[in-house]
């Protein structure tokens, strides 16, 4: 089954500058996570305010809103998808993550495989 996760840092205890002992600690995460055959593909996000937008539709228009962000508390640090035998598999990558990557939230979706109907 596959799985999109995405981490969202602590902005109290992580500011998204990895030193390069953290670099060297995911870079090894990432490599045992392919030899697994659990990662397919992630990377990291730089800061939105800087080098992304929003874009927004709403009420049929649609318009682009540009940083900086002061009302945002969260921010996504880095996405990954991922395959897992299980939901419980999936919950323990994040966990191997989350030991690697820092204090934060890592939320994990399972994608869904084909079509599907609301029912």
């Amino acid at each position: 089954m596959k799985y999109f996760s995405v981490f969202l840092p602590d902005p109290k205890t992580n500011h998204g500058q990895q030193t390069p002992d953290q670099r060297e600690a995911m870079n090894a995460f990432v490599t045992d996570a392919v030899s697994r055959g659990e990662f397919i593909s992630g990377g990291g996000f730089l800061p939105l305010a800087q080098h992304g937008a929003v874009v927004r539709r709403e009420n049929g228009a649609t318009r682009v809103i540009d940083g900086p962000y002061a009302e945002a508390k969260e921010w996504v640090g880095g996405f990954a998808m991922l395959e897992y035998a299980s939901r419980e598999a999936a919950v323990d990558g994040a966990q191997r993550f989350l030991a690697v990557a820092g204090d934060g939230e890592c939320i994990t979706y399972q994608v869904m495989d084909g079509p599907h109907s609301n029912g």
